[in-house]
């Protein structure tokens, strides 16, 4: 379930419940989006980003369902996935702290979405909706900031790509070990697996044969 930050939060001091503010309003320093904007450019779109708190396992999209928003990843993990009519599920990516995501196709579209967005850890998430998406484009010139996004987005997927195509289980882990170390102690190795196209027992192997090293 969503829960808005807007919303006032308790706390029990000394047998006392004290309310709490908490301030969802995203921070200049939040994101490099805003580096090249003034303070007053800031502060007239700041509130155009809607912020969201998701639980682990919560789907922030869902397959079918038109995309709305892209997401800016304040903290936490999710994955973007696809699902065959088996049910059967591939992981195309992850993004945490400070990357964006969504379903990119069905967003610019503004299309129903093939792909699910799901939470691995609590998140908290800053939505950007297509119009607003679209404005501060133009009116404050981020089109640059965007397109820098998307071209290493298109160059890891085409990366992605060429190493299940190419590589062997062995080096698509060693790739990702040197790509993403921060992320093997926070992603499931049920999840690491299904993303690396590999069994649960070779992720197993490989993992273990990483450690003696």
């Amino acid at each position: 379930m969503q829960q808005s930050r807007t919303e006032a939060e308790t706390k029990t001091i000394l047998g006392k419940k004290i309310i709490l503010k908490m301030d969802s309003s995203i921070k200049k320093n939040d994101t490099d989006l805003f580096k090249s904007l003034t303070d007053n450019e800031f502060l007239e779109i700041k509130d155009l980003f809607q912020y969201n708190k998701y639980k682990k396992g919560d789907f922030i999209i869902t397959e079918n369902s038109i995309v709305k928003h892209v997401y800016f990843i304040q903290s936490g993990l999710v994955k973007l996935s696809y699902f065959d009519n088996d049910n059967k599920e591939f992981i195309l990516s992850f993004a945490h702290e400070n990357w964006w995501e969504t379903d990119f196709s069905a967003f610019y579209n503004q299309t129903k979405s093939s792909l699910a967005l799901q939470c691995i850890e609590d998140t908290e998430t800053y939505g950007l909706s297509f119009d607003d998406y679209l404005t501060i484009l133009v009116k404050y010139n981020l089109s640059n900031y965007f397109l820098d996004k998307s071209i290493k987005g298109h160059i890891a997927s085409q990366n992605r790509i060429l190493s299940l195509l190419k590589n062997s289980p062995k080096e698509r882990y060693e790739q990702f070990l040197q790509l993403y170390p921060s992320l093997l102690q926070r992603i499931p190795k049920s999840v690491l697996s299904l993303y690396l196209g590999v069994s649960r027992e070779t992720l197993s192997r490989l993992y273990k044969g990483s450690r003696r090293k």
